[in-house]
């Protein structure tokens, strides 16, 4: 589904330049459930937004379902953002003034689909993570997890093949983030592929793979153990 194959990054800071990436070769498929680890600076974000085509590479080739991203328009570039990614972010990035109801359905407006379509698939997205009955609710009427599950039915509402999560448990605290990763876990049994950027050990053991970049390279990539079931001794 993903394939990478000698990705660099590089800009100018001032007189420096920086690589922010320095030859990534990865391979992801489908329904892989994959925590992208490292400290700050490692240049794991900026694998996320490759991943995600918010940014391109300054050379080597990325595969996306099979298509050379290189090679699409930035109209096909938007496309595949619209149509086969799905983003949650730290900062849930809801639009204040709108319904919970009106923030899933945003991403589907820029496909030209009827109202009426539009308010089905947003309402299957909410029942989805357990919000059918906040269809009205603004977001300041919820609570930070519930605001990160309208996110994450955002995210779901055009039936992405890839869904990426940056840091997403970064501003709940410890109860709260169990929840929102017991719902990631509850996607991936569901078939759903997921890429999730994260510095916090607890949050990368909930995934079924650790890739670990340091210095914009991969330096470490492997299976992890399964986790045990809740409550269980």
């Amino acid at each position: 589904m993903i394939e990478l194959s000698a990705i660099h990054k590089h800009y100018r800071m001032g007189e420096q330049e920086v690589r922010a990436l320095d030859g990534v070769d990865l391979v992801i498929g489908r329904n892989e459930y994959v925590a992208l680890v490292g400290p700050s600076g490692s240049g794991k974000s900026t694998l996320m937004n490759l991943l995600g085509c918010l940014d391109t590479p300054t050379s080597g080739r990325y595969l996306l379902n099979g298509r050379d991203t290189a090679q699409l328009t930035e109209d096909e570039l938007a496309r595949v953002r619209n149509r086969e990614v799905g983003f949650v972010f730290q900062s849930f990035h809801l639009l204040p003034r709108m319904s919970v109801l009106d923030n899933v359905m945003q991403p589907l407006v820029y496909r030209g689909l009827p109202r009426a379509e539009r308010r089905r698939r947003a309402i299957e997205a909410l029942e989805r993570v357990g919000l059918g009955n906040r269809l009205d609710h603004r977001p300041n009427q919820l609570s930070g997890g519930q605001r990160q599950r309208v996110a994450v039915a955002r995210a779901l509402v055009g039936e992405p093949s890839l869904l990426l999560a940056d840091e997403p448990t970064g501003n709940l605290d410890s109860r709260t983030s169990a929840e929102i990763m017991a719902l990631f876990d509850a996607l991936h049994a569901q078939g759903q592929t997921l890429v999730v950027v994260t510095h916090e050990p607890d949050i990368a053991a909930h995934c079924r793979r650790t890739v670990r970049v340091m210095d914009g390279r991969i330096v470490g990539d492997h299976p992890n153990p399964p986790r045990a079931a809740a409550g269980a001794a």
